[in-house]
């Protein structure tokens, strides 16, 4: 019988399933020479991309946004990486996606319940709400707050793994259907890339937003 989530086992005879993460380095190109090379100048343009979508939301200079770049190149690349057979899918577990999001939002929640508290405690109560709903609609403000990590990490996670499972049904189809099988793939492929890099762009976004409410 055939499991369906074994292509997400990390438990296997080799003990480095993780180094799958620092996998994407090799996609960094590196430039030794006056001209860029092609894969330079796509990789130049990524993340030129990248900027004028954080650029989108604050006119903030790039040494301000310079983590969220970075954030998104890196789960855009992993992701592009477990693309290929055989390496194992880090961005399908949930341990990867919340060890980024729940660091960057506790960070940002200890520093502002630091440096902003009137601020902060301002946000819980929403304007023109009545004194009768005002202890209901703290605790439903504190609960939106609490599970954004969580959120961040599900939405994420479930993408990757909804990608994954189809792929793997597709190649577990009869053989006589190959060449069908072969035009699904690659636009299952091609579907995979840019869900990978929507869910790069939306998780860095979403941490970027949180991070301007407490300012």
């Amino acid at each position: 019988m055939i499991n369906l989530f074994m292509i997400f086992d990390p438990i296997s005879k080799f003990s480095f399933n993780w180094m799958s993460l620092i996998f994407f380095l090799i996609l960094i190109p590196l430039n030794y020479w006056l001209t860029f090379s092609r894969w330079s100048m796509l990789w130049f343009n990524i993340l030129l991309n990248f900027y004028k979508n954080f650029k989108l939301i604050n006119n903030l200079f790039l040494n301000k946004i310079f983590i969220y770049i970075n954030l998104m190149s890196l789960i855009f690349f992993c992701n592009l990486m477990n693309l290929f057979p055989y390496i194992f899918p880090s961005p399908s577990h949930m341990i990867f996606s919340l060890s980024m999001a729940l660091p960057l939002w506790l960070s940002f929640m200890i520093w502002s319940y630091i440096n902003n508290l009137n601020h902060m405690l301002s946000h819980l109560v929403p304007q023109n709400t009545p004194v009768l709903l005002i202890p209901l609609m703290i605790y439903i403000e504190l609960i939106s707050n609490f599970i954004r990590p969580l959120t961040l990490m599900i939405r994420l996670t479930a993408n990757i793994i909804t990608g994954h499972l189809l792929m793997f049904l597709l190649n577990k189809l009869n053989f006589s259907m190959i060449l069908l099988i072969i035009l699904i793939n690659l636009m299952m492929i091609l579907l995979e890339i840019s869900i990978s890099f929507i869910q790069a762009l939306v998780f860095s976004m979403l941490t970027f937003m949180y991070s301007k409410e407490i300012e």
